[in-house]
């Protein structure tokens, strides 16, 4: 039987979003926090529970970080003028811990420690996942986000990509959901990722640097690298976050969904943004039909 990981878009796709689907279609947590736990990595907990978004009840994947790891200086920290205080947007937009849309849920934290927020660059990025609890089919997975990521945001600031010290890759956060993605998507074991087109919102987001345009600069050069189609939609909001276009792009193997399928499981991760869409990734593994 042929299994084939189906990522239907439609609201978007972001880290957080990503790693909440595929555990919902059923990755082991226990794997993914096992990698989690393994990780040298200081200042976060991890919570997975049940939220509800559109009168849906569906998986949320919320990475908390401590007081001295938050990410003040990330760079999608601002949305539409939305001020700082008010909540920290974290994956370049997806708000940790704040405005979920249903019960609380479970709440399952690892406890790492309090200590020095770092900025990593790719080297650093690569030492760490390589000394994760963590098979090599998920290691391969998390260097090429991972490797995606970099390349899009050096070639955004204008700097080697072996010199990329800055929060887009090394932020405590997108460590950990690129890294739960990674097991999780491993653990599922498909045949190959079908990823249609990725809707386009509209606008600007502020960020560290100031007002840049939507889809964001990295977001926009890994489209650009891998081919990933883009629709424009008219939401005006990120739906595309740089972490999400490089999961699509580890994961995809094909844009175009069989002529017929069976669906054989159903899983969905929230998102964090109220925009004018469902906020919901819906991942499903299908068996293609002759």
């Amino acid at each position: 039987m042929t299994k084939l990981l189906y990522l239907e878009c439609t609201s978007g796709i972001s880290g957080d979003m990503a790693a909440a689907a595929l555990l919902d279609l059923g990755a082991s947590e226990e794997a993914v926090r096992r990698a989690l736990d393994s990780l040298d990595v200081e200042g976060f907990s991890v919570e997975i529970t049940r939220v509800r978004k559109s009168g849906l009840d569906v998986c949320d994947f919320n990475v908390v970080l401590d007081a001295a790891h938050e990410n003040h200086d990330h760079d999608m920290a601002y949305l539409h003028g939305h001020d700082h205080g008010h909540a920290h947007m974290l994956d370049h937009g997806h708000a940790h811990g704040h405005g979920h849309d249903g019960d609380a849920g479970r709440s399952h934290g690892h406890g790492h420690s309090h200590g020095e927020h770092h900025h990593r660059g790719p080297r650093e990025i690569a030492a760490l996942v390589d000394g994760a609890a963590m098979t090599e089919g998920a290691k391969a997975i998390a260097h090429a986000v991972f490797g995606y990521v970099a390349a899009a945001e050096a070639r955004a600031h204008g700097v080697p990509v072996g010199e990329v010290h800055f929060h887009e890759v090394g932020a405590v956060d997108s460590i950990a959901d690129i890294v739960a993605i990674a097991v999780a998507a491993d653990d599922l074991a498909c045949d190959g990722a079908v990823v249609t087109d990725l809707p386009c919102g509209r606008g600007t987001v502020r960020c560290q640097h100031g007002v840049i345009p939507v889809p964001a600069p990295a977001t926009a050069f890994i489209a650009e690298a891998v081919g990933l189609p883009l629709t424009p939609v008219d939401v005006e909001g990120e739906l595309v976050t740089p972490t999400g276009a490089a999961v699509a792009a580890a994961l995809r193997t094909c844009d175009v969904l069989p002529e017929r399928f069976a669906i054989r499981a159903v899983g969905m991760g929230a998102g964090k943004r109220a925009y004018d869409t469902p906020g919901i990734l819906r991942a499903m593994i299908i068996e293609p039909l002759t």
